[in-house]
Formats: structure tokens, C-alpha cells, sequence
């Protein structure tokens, strides 16, 4: 039994691989593409799966995965801004729906199927929803909080809605001493979930931590997650719900985002067989007879119930425009509807003709939700333009809001990243750490922004607010994990400065190739300082050792870029971030300082461009040729990146260095054929 269920779950796996690379042709989302597969493999079409029971047991998985993940993202701060948003926005969505229903069903029937169906509508998907704005970043804006706010009170509210269906039926009388045990269950939940969290989750995590081993971690993190929705589940409240406060107290921890990087691909797995399960519902035969009824609903769904969630936003004080995008967004028939309606089916409440409508209404609402979701934005634009409604950008923008901006992550905290984080601290630049060494973390966490979790790893980046960091300073040196840390950061942030430290000279044109702006070797700045050790026992100037370090430098950096890129129009593209502007102070003996730009001349000279001056905090942006230069001014030079080392020693010095290309020869075989000045000695013997 066991190999024939493995059997299906692998021809569902690979019909879904050839579905969807057809959808991707068509540019339909992925989870159109598992709802398509789920219609194909179901019992009205291939019937490929006939233990549909058990997948599906196996796909509710998914769904507690997903909101176990989605209480992680959530940090003690959101999670008390959204209590407004889920009690009033929640309670009077769902209040509309219900007394929408009631009163249309009163009307043409009974009552009560117009409550039972009020519940059956009046729930969203979650699993589709959250998924699609982790997707597309906007969890954290209005839209993505409103609608995390009311899909959270929808599953709080799962376990009375189920409790409601025998009594609707009038197979169950509530009794005072039921309502009792119903409130001590979740009075013994809510007990069980602050002893955990504060006596033994840290203590727990801790332990897991010191073993160095992530399986471990998944493992626990597993336990967490599933062990809480069983919980749960076994007091008669929703199986998702028992893992989103899971993910609620995992949040809290500073080994959060470590957890969410592990357990995600087994998120995945499972949520995409949650929509395969969601499609083999539907009987396509039944869908065909009544094709243009069910899409005349579908149509008539989808306009009223935006319109019945619409007051739920406004009333919080919310633009028109929110509401309209939110509205939109929680417009289809939920997951926990399918539960409610087979309760229903047994109950009587349903028959199964009318189920079959249901679950019709249901896929086709669930399939059109990413279409619905992007055009949200432009509908609810043109409409509030209609209206004369004027958009406020603060409550429209569209990336989440951080107070992450423009800071440093430092990737390590050993003694490069001490420094690192000192002077970060005393310029007051924001930045955050990440270190993999659990006892670091510990001793750290009172006095740094510290975070225990592996930087190559896509999801801490974005934890750590990669998207909106100006530099990443990588001061670990494991070689593959500095390779997967540029890349990944790349991916994620085009213009993000990173600054990678390497051990091998070997391994500075794969850097740069990744997409590193500057690396530094150990191996080659070990040799630069032995070389000026070196010389400087000969007693040569400083000045002189200096200089030619700085050219060194500056000459084998710059090879090593144009190694780095092949010589087509990309490699050309891909060297432009070499290009920047970088800051130097003009010391009180540089020959440029008391004369004007026209004067000096420095972009003929020097080949640099000075394109702002800032003198006493007062930046001069574009300064003309007439522009003055004083001792002590900042300016911001535009020049390559490698020009870096050796741009302030040519402006406090005139046209200054000596050295040229042909001093230093930067041979295949490491030989920089350094032209040595002789020693004073040397000097005076040949002058004798």
C-alpha cells in the first residue's frame, strides 16, 4: 500500500512539472498550475490518485506550514498593531457576510442554510493568499497586514463555525456546561503556550543549537510546528491555527530565521499538494453542464464580497484604494471552506448536487485569486480616480516598510566583524550581524543586533533586509559559503556593495564574477605587508612604501576585474558597478587646496571627476569651475572603483605617484616586477 501511494504522489509530482511548464508559457502563476494538475489527475478526468483521503491528509501540511512561517515573519511590534485590524476588521467582515447570507437565504428558503452558507462563504484562503504575497514582498504593507489580520481571525474562528454545524442541523443543543469546556480548552492552550515560551523554549533551542547540527534544528522545528497544530486541532480548533501560534513563539527567538531557512522547502512540497487536492475536487462533467451558471456566480461572488470586506478596512481609516485592494485579495472561498461543507453534506445541511456547485465556485474563485491580486493595484487606482479619492503614497506604498534602510549586514563577528560593528556603531550606521557560532550569539545579543543563521541561505539575507542594505561585509573566510552568501545577494539586491573576504588570490576573479564590488585575500594582503616590512627595513620614505603598495594594489585588483568578465557587450554591462563615487578628505597640504576647479584642473590631470563638495555638512552638489577648494573639504570623487587605492595620495600630493603600469608588471606567475628603490646605502656606494 505504502509503494502505491508513493507511486501516485510521483506521477502527481511530474504531471505538475509538465502543467506547469506549459502555464509558464502562457505566463500563468504556479498555483494555477497545481490547481490544473489536481483537475487532471482527479477521478472526473485521468483518475490517476485513488487515495485521495490520505493526500489530502498529507497536504493540510502544507497549509500549516505555511501559516507556521507566516507567524515567524511576524515580530512582537506588528503582531500588536494587527489586534485592532483582526478583532474590528475580522469580526465585521465576516458579521457582513453572514447577515448577507441570512437574509437572502430567509428570504427565498431557510434561515439557517442562509447561516451555514454565510460561514461557508464568508472564509478566504490563506494558503493562496499568503503564498502569493510572500511571493510578491508585500506581506508587510497595508494590504498585506489587513489581509493577514482578517485570514487570522477567519481560522480563530473555524472551530466555532464547526461547532455551529450540528446545532444549525439541530443534531446538537449547546448546554452552559458545554460553553465551559469549550472556554477552559483554550484557557489550558493559552497556559501551555506561556509556560513553553518562557521557561522552555530558549532553554530548548539552546541545547539544539550547541550541537552544530541542522537536521537537529529541523527536527525540533518540525516538532514545534506540528506538535502545537495537533494541540490544537485535538481541543477542536483549527489544525493551522495550532502552528501559526507556533511560528508566533519561534518568532521570538533569535534562531527564527535559521528555523524558517530549514523547514521552507518542505512548506513548499506540501503546500503545492494542498492545490493539487484542492483541483481533484472538481467534477469537470458537472462543470461543463452548468458552465455559464457557476461563472454568472462566480462573477456575482467575487463583486459582493469585495463589497461586503470593503467596511472592514474603512472603518479602520483606511484610503478607499486599501480597501478596494484588500477587498480583492480575500475574494475567493477559503480551504477551511471544503471542511465546513463536508460536515454539511453530513449533516444535511448540503446535498451533494449542491456541493458539487460549491466546490465548483471554490476552484474557479481560487484560480482567478492571482489574476484578481495584480490587478488589484491599477482597478483600485482608476476607481478611487473616479471617485476623487487622492492616493496617499505613505499608505499605498508598495514595499514593506523596514527600519532596516541603508544599513550594513556584517556576515561573521569574529574580530574583523567586532571592528566592523565598532565603527559602524561610533559613525552611527545602522547594521545588523549575522554569525553562525550559537555561544557568539548568546553573548552578544544584549549588546549587538545580533542573529544566529547561515548568510547563505536566500531567506536570512531577506530577514536581515537585503533588499534595502547599502553594503554587505562578508568577514568570514569558508570558501564555498562566501561564494553562495555573493551570489545569493546579488540575486536579491542589484546594487548592494559587497565586500568579500577570501583567503586565496585564486578566489578573487570568482568573487568578482559572482557579483562582489571589492574583494580582499588574505593570502595577497599578507604579501603586500611583508613586502612593505620589507622594505621599510631598508629605510625607505613611508611615503614611497605607501605609494607603491597602493599601485600594486590598484593594478592587480584591476586585472583581476577584467579577467572576471569576458569582453561582449554583458561583460561591458556587468563592469558599470565598478564605476562609484567615492569620498576624500583634501588635506591642508594638497597643491589643489586654496585654488578653484578651472584652476586646478583635476579631471585632465588626474582623470577624476569631482562631482560634490561638502564643507562644513553643507553638501555642494555639481560645484562649477569657479568652485574653491579649502583644506578639510569632503569631496566625492567619480572614478573606478579600483583608482580607490590610490585617488587620495594623487589629490593631497599633485599629480604625485611615480609609479606607473610599467613599474609594475603584473605577471601570470605572481612576479609583480616591483622596481625597488635603492637603499640609501646602495646609494651612496654608487655615487662613490
Amino acid at each position: 500500500m505504502a509503494a502505491t501511494i508513493l507511486t501516485q504522489i510521483l506521477v502527481i509530482f511530474l504531471l505538475a512539472v509538465l502543467v506547469n511548464i506549459v502555464c509558464t508559457r502562457f505566463k500563468l502563476p504556479v498555483i494555477v498550475g497545481f490547481l490544473l494538475t489536481g483537475v487532471l489527475a482527479g477521478p472526473s478526468l485521468l483518475g490517476l490518485v485513488h487515495d485521495i483521503e490520505f493526500i489530502e491528509d498529507v497536504a493540510d501540511l502544507g497549509v500549516a506550514m505555511l501559516m507556521f512561517t507566516i507567524g515567524m515573519e511576524l515580530s512582537g511590534e506588528v503582531l500588536h498593531r494587527l489586534k485592532r485590524p483582526v478583532f474590528l476588521g475580522g469580526s465585521l467582515q465576516i458579521g457582513l457576510i453572514l447577515a448577507a447570507c441570512a437574509a437572502v437565504m430567509a428570504f427565498f428558503s431557510d434561515f439557517t442554510q442562509g447561516i451555514f452558507w454565510g460561514c461557508l462563504l464568508a472564509l478566504s484562503s490563506s494558503a493562496i493568499v499568503l503564498q502569493i504575497f510572500q511571493q510578491k514582498g508585500i506581506t508587510a504593507t497595508p494590504v498585506g497586514r489587513l489581509s493577514l489580520a482578517i485570514l487570522v481571525f477567519q481560522d480563530m474562528l473555524v472551530a466555532p463555525m464547526m461547532l455551529l454545524v450540528p446545532l444549525l442541523a439541530g443534531t446538537m443543543q449547546i448546554t452552559p456546561l458545554a460553553v465551559a469546556v469549550a472556554l477552559g480548552k483554550v484557557a489550558a492552550m493559552a497556559v501551555v503556550m506561556y509556560l513553553f515560551l518562557k521557561y522552555a523554549l530558549d532553554r530548548l533551542l539552546n541545547a539544539v543549537v550547541r550541537t552544530r547540527s541542522s537536521e537537529l534544528l529541523l527536527l525540533t522545528t518540525l516538532c514545534m510546528c506540528l506538535g502545537f497544530a495537533t494541540i490544537t486541532e485535538a481541543l477542536g480548533m483549527s489544525f493551522s491555527l495550532g502552528a501559526f501560534l507556533a511560528g508566533l513563539m519561534l518568532a521570538r527567538s533569535r534562531f527564527a530565521m535559521s528555523a524558517v531557512a530549514d523547514i521552507m522547502p518542505y512548506r513548499d512540497v506540501f503546500l503545492s499538494l494542498f492545490f493539487i487536492t484542492v483541483g481533484m475536487m472538481l467534477d469537470v462533467r458537472f462543470v461543463a453542464e452548468h458552465l455559464l451558471t457557476i461563472l454568472g456566480c462566480v462573477a456575482v461572488y467575487i463583486v459582493l464580497k469585495t463589497l461586503l470586506t470593503m467596511p472592514a478596512v474603512l472603518v479602520q481609516g483606511y484610503p478607499l484604494r486599501t480597501a478596494i485592494r484588500t477587498s480583492l485579495c480575500l475574494s475567493q472561498v477559503g480551504e477551511f471552506s471544503f471542511v465546513l461543507a463536508a460536515s454539511g453534506v453530513s449533516a444535511g445541511l448540503m446535498s451533494s448536487e449542491s456541493h458539487q456547485f460549491f466546490l465548483a465556485l471554490s476552484v474557479v474563485t481560487m484560480m482567478l485569486t492571482p489574476a484578481l491580486i495584480a490587478a488589484a493595484p491599477g482597478f483600485s487606482k482608476r476607481v478611487a480616480g473616479l471617485l476623487g479619492q487622492p492616493v496617499r503614497a505613505v499608505e499605498e506604498k508598495e514595499t514593506a516598510s523596514s527600519d532596516l534602510q541603508d544599513h550594513i549586514i556584517i556576515v561573521g563577528f569574529g574580530f574583523t566583524g567586532k571592528q566592523l560593528a565598532k565603527a559602524a556603531r561610533n559613525l552611527h550606521i545602522r547594521y545588523t550581524i549575522l554569525e553562525m557560532n550559537p555561544e557568539t550569539v548568546s553573548n552578544f545579543q544584549s549588546r549587538e543586533p545580533i542573529s544566529y543563521g547561515d548568510a547563505s541561505q536566500p531567506v536570512i539575507l531577506e530577514g536581515q533586509g537585503v533588499e534595502h542594505a547599502r553594503v554587505l561585509a562578508i568577514a568570514i573566510s569558508d570558501t564555498m559559503a562566501v561564494r553562495a552568501i555573493v551570489s545569493n545577494a546579488r540575486k536579491a539586491n542589484p546594487d548592494l556593495t559587497i565586500i568579500a573576504r577570501t583567503r586565496f588570490v585564486t578566489e578573487i576573479e570568482k568573487l568578482y564574477g559572482l557579483g562582489a564590488n571589492r574583494v580582499v585575500a588574505e593570502e595577497f594582503e599578507a604579501g603586500i605587508e611583508t613586502f612593505c616590512q620589507t622594505l621599510t627595513a631598508y629605510l625607505l620614505p613611508s611615503q614611497d612604501v605607501t605609494r607603491m603598495a597602493q599601485q600594486l594594489r590598484q593594478n592587480y585588483y584591476s586585472s583581476i576585474r577584467r579577467r572576471a568578465h569576458s569582453s561582449d557587450i554583458g561583460a561591458f554591462v556587468s563592469r558599470l558597478p565598478d564605476l562609484g563615487v567615492c569620498a576624500i578628505k583634501l588635506d591642508p597640504g594638497s597643491p589643489y587646496a586654496g585654488k578653484s576647479l578651472l584652476e586646478g584642473n583635476i579631471r585632465r590631470r588626474l582623470g577624476l571627476t569631482i562631482v560634490a563638495v561638502s564643507r562644513d555638512k553643507v553638501l555642494t552638489t555639481s560645484p562649477d569651475g569657479s568652485f574653491v577648494l579649502q583644506p578639510g573639504d569632503i569631496l566625492y570623487i567619480f572614478c573606478k572603483t579600483d583608482e580607490v587605492y590610490t585617488a587620495r595620495e594623487r589629490l593631497n600630493n599633485g599629480d604625485g605617484l611615480k609609479m606607473t603600469s610599467r613599474d609594475v608588471d603584473d605577471d601570470e606567475d605572481g612576479d609583480t616586477g616591483v622596481t625597488v628603490p635603492a637603499s640609501p646605502a646602495a646609494r651612496a656606494e654608487s655615487a662613490d
